[in-house]
């Protein structure tokens, strides 16, 4: 059984300004701004959508293959990956151009000022899945390269290997098409409150049009938990879990997929995945960056009972 995860790499450089932005703009030159930040701190963390959901579901005692596209700057988050034994195999390494980049710089206000550098995300992955499993392996094309978002959920219907189509940040440029022609065929389409919403406004179909084309709707709504649907009637509400600290809630959707997919690869049904999910995007939110929680299944299965009750046999 495999998992492959499409999506995202990217380095994400976070600064800290001791200060207001608004102190130093000056409203009638706005059409000639020029401004420049001493940033008080800067912390370079590894990231990107597929890069995050693999580095948790290998806390999860997984081992996924990442198909994605990284730079020449990439050595130091492969020997990452390969120490938490996942394999870069599926991973395209261009010598040429640099891994995707975010600089976000934040002031006091928690006003911030961000720059995206796509880099390597502007070419598509390259891997040709030589062993795939219908039977038994899963995937999830999260946002990333838009040619694999087009390609890839195409090539896994096909296939016949199920897939989870997750569209978050690229949205606004996907297309009704894209859109429809990846979500149709689904074993379901995961996203959050404000991303159906903007799903349903592209493609002109409702959120009950939406579940004929896919298998599943999983819909997160913060710290309201999780709405799971599908077109026979299954209509349920999974309660967020507890956090022991909010920190930083970036990377808790990511977290979130790593769990329905570890949940989904144990042969456990969606609404019972999505409790493993809601358990797992807890540890993000309690860590500043989408790469730093860490945890052992021990602890898992602890919190996991304790919101939940018994730990399904196929998680045993």
């Amino acid at each position: 059984m495999a998992i492959y995860i499409s999506g995202s790499l990217a380095f994400d450089r976070i600064m800290t300004f001791d200060g207001n932005f608004q102190d130093h703009v000056l409203m009638d030159k706005l059409h000639m701004l020029s401004v420049s930040f001493m940033v008080d701190s800067m912390n370079e963390l590894r990231g990107g959508c597929a890069g995050n959901i693999a580095y948790t579901l290998a806390l999860l005692g997984e081992k996924p293959l990442i198909v994605a596209a990284a730079g020449r700057d990439f050595a130091g988050y492969a020997a990452t990956l390969e120490s938490m034994g996942l394999s870069t195999e599926g991973i395209r390494c261009d010598a040429d151009i640099f891994t995707a980049l975010c600089y976000i710089t934040t002031d006091r206000n928690n006003n911030q000022i961000t720059g995206f550098y796509p880099g390597a995300m502007s070419l598509p992955a390259a891997y040709d899945f030589p062993n795939l499993d219908p039977a038994a392996d899963w995937a999830i094309v999260s946002p990333g390269n838009l040619e694999d978002m087009r390609r890839l959920p195409r090539f896994f219907r096909e296939k016949g290997v199920r897939y989870i189509y997750d569209p978050g940040q690229q949205l606004p440029v996907l297309s009704a098409d894209d859109l429809l022609d990846a979500i149709t065929g689904s074993y379901a389409c995961v996203t959050n409150d404000y991303e159906i919403g903007m799903v349903c406004k592209t493609t002109g179909k409702s959120e009950e049009e939406l579940l004929q084309l896919t298998g599943w709707l999983v819909t997160t709504l913060g710290a309201e938990g999780q709405r799971i649907r599908n077109a026979q009637g299954v209509d349920v509400r999974i309660p967020a879990i507890p956090c022991r600290e909010v920190k930083d809630p970036t990377g808790a959707g990511d977290s979130h997929r790593s769990g329905l997919l570890k949940g989904l690869a144990c042969g456990l049904d969606m609404p019972e995945a999505a409790k493993v999910g809601a358990v797992s995007a807890c540890y993000a939110i309690e860590q500043v960056g989408t790469q730093a929680h860490r945890f052992d299944w021990a602890d898992f299965c602890r919190r996991y009972e304790a919101a939940f009750g018994p730990l399904p046999e196929a998680l045993r």
